[in-house]
């Protein structure tokens, strides 16, 4: 049994922190439970990790006290949210190595449950929902709920995708009834863009290619392209849900490059293409639905590998 409070008793000093790059789902789900931690535990010292989010998400309670760079204290005890591997902590790795004791919070069903004290439910919609979930009703306040419902929003691609169930959607309407706008939080955090980002949408979907008999699209941005449009990694969200989104495709490969022959690749797929499993075949990992890679090799290469992978679900 998974028991919050338990877990957290004995520890005086708590570290939280999520996956790289953190996504809706992630920076929710960590500032819900650091919020909350904090209003628990007065007494506590409670620090939230993790690489600078984006600044769309900097309306909830405690953003502006994340620690952006590495730590190298030991903690009591040390909590991972939303991430499938240890490695996917990044530059935090090491102060889930120096912990005393760790627990982890996760929905990937490619979860290598490596944490002392785990709680892995690969049907969740999202970490934030498990979050919820664990948290003593009576001591989630309107600041608290923001941050669930935001990545309840995110990972579910706004309640769209398979995974949310009528549990997801009690939730989200519990997390409403404390009064916040929740339809300029997805208005402002999911649909809303840069002029940059639109750009880079438009050029990622014109220069998409069908392949596997126009059942598999893919679209790739070169570094040249992101020093052309000014663009990072931060700015790529989004566009992989809309080649996803192509009528008569089962999968959607969205890759930009990262370094000389190296790509990182996000997938989606709807209904045949169970993506966590290509990805796991190259050491990467994530959901049935949605999942993402770090490949080397040329352009080609990465496409056909995965490719290959792809149509081995079609046999």
């Amino acid at each position: 049994m998974f028991d919050i409070r338990e877990i957290c008793a004995p520890a005086q000093t708590i570290a939280i922190s999520g996956h790289e790059r953190p996504d809706g789902d992630c920076v929710g789900a960590t500032l819900a439970l650091y919020n909350y931690l904090k209003k628990l535990y007065p007494e506590k010292t409670i620090r939230l990790f993790l690489n600078p989010p984006s600044k769309v998400f900097s309306f909830m309670k405690g953003f502006d006290e994340i620690i952006t760079e590495p730590d190298r204290e030991s903690y009591d005890l040390f909590f991972a949210l939303d991430l499938g591997e240890r490695r996917r902590l990044g530059s935090n790795m090491p102060l889930f190595d120096n912990a005393k004791d760790t627990a982890c919070i996760d929905h990937h069903v490619t979860n290598t449950s490596f944490a002392k004290h785990d709680h892995i439910v690969p049907d969740a919609s999202s970490t934030c929902e498990l979050v919820y979930l664990m948290l003593d009703e009576e001591l989630i306040d309107r600041e608290i709920a923001e941050c669930i419902y935001t990545g309840l929003a995110h990972d579910t691609g706004v309640f769209q995708y398979s995974c949310t169930s009528r549990q997801t959607m009690e939730i989200a309407g519990k997390l409403m009834d404390y009064g916040f706008d929740h339809a300029k939080i997805i208005h402002e955090t999911y649909f809303e863009k840069s002029y940059r980002q639109t750009l880079i949408l438009g050029r990622a979907l014109l220069e998409s290619i069908l392949i596997m008999e126009k059942r598999v699209i893919v679209s790739v941005i070169r570094k040249r392209a992101m020093e052309f449009y000014g663009v990072g990694p931060k700015d790529f969200e989004g566009i992989v849900n809309q080649l996803r989104n192509t009528r008569d495709t089962d999968c959607a490969i969205f890759m930009y490059e990262i370094g000389p022959q190296e790509y990182k690749v996000s997938l989606r797929s709807n209904e045949k293409i169970d993506v966590s499993k290509v990805a796991a075949a190259f050491g990467g990992g994530g959901h049935i639905r949605a999942a993402g890679l770090t490949m080397s090799g040329s352009y080609y290469d990465v496409v056909n590998n995965i490719a290959e992978e792809i149509a081995k679900q079609y046999v």
